[in-house]
């Protein structure tokens, strides 16, 4: 399975009307395929919106994005003229270990989001330790995904982690550190580092 993340930047003040137009435009889409989660950025790069689809492979997304396109209801994509200022898209594949997503998960209202750049070459020094780690870090509660990037900007590790609200992630925090199953020591440190705090959409299977 691979991970579609799509990231658009939008102006100030589009946020809540763009998350509108695509909610009521996902009755439509979502009939192809199901859409993975919606975000929007809370801390971080403000004016974001994030959403990632699950696919089978680089074919089925082409494939279901041709027919979804072709829609007679014409309302797919959304439409929010003058919101969007910038695309784009990363595919990403989730490391071993990592559940992959089957649907809907009531996990949280808030979403983080940690971005990990590595050197070239040094990411597949670090993937298999964070691999025998989620088990742990998701014993204490679920991670939504560990994924690398494989089209796209690469050299990318991305986390996904779910919390019941802003204490809650204080909370997890503080066992995992305690517990010092997450984070996993590695031989490779990244060279960049962004976490986006996100909000998960009305729509947004994951939330």
């Amino acid at each position: 399975m691979i991970y579609e993340m799509r990231r658009y930047i939008l102006n100030p003040g589009k946020v809540g009307e763009w998350e509108k137009a695509f909610c009521d435009a996902y009755e439509v889409r979502g009939k192809y395929s199901q859409l993975g989660g919606l975000w929007h950025t809370e801390i971080g790069p403000l004016n974001e919106v994030i959403h990632i689809w699950p696919y089978e492979n680089l074919q089925h997304r082409a494939e279901i994005r041709a027919e979804a396109s072709k829609d007679a209801s014409g309302k797919w994509p959304p439409q929010a003229p003058g919101a969007i200022i910038t695309q784009e898209s990363d595919i990403l594949s989730p490391v071993k270990g990592m559940t992959d997503w089957t649907g809907p998960q009531q996990w949280g209202t808030v979403y983080e989001m940690r971005q990990y750049t590595y050197a070239p070459g040094d990411l597949g020094k670090v993937v298999p330790a964070f691999g025998e780690a989620i088990a742990g870090r998701a014993a204490i509660y679920p991670v939504a995904g560990v994924f690398t990037s494989q089209l796209g900007n690469l050299n990318r590790l991305i986390q996904l982690f779910p919390f019941k609200d802003w204490n809650h992630r204080d909370e997890v925090r503080e066992e995992f550190l305690k517990t010092k199953v997450w984070p996993p020591h590695t031989d490779a440190r990244p060279v960049a580092q962004l976490v986006r705090h996100m909000l998960p959409a009305d729509c947004s299977p994951l939330h």
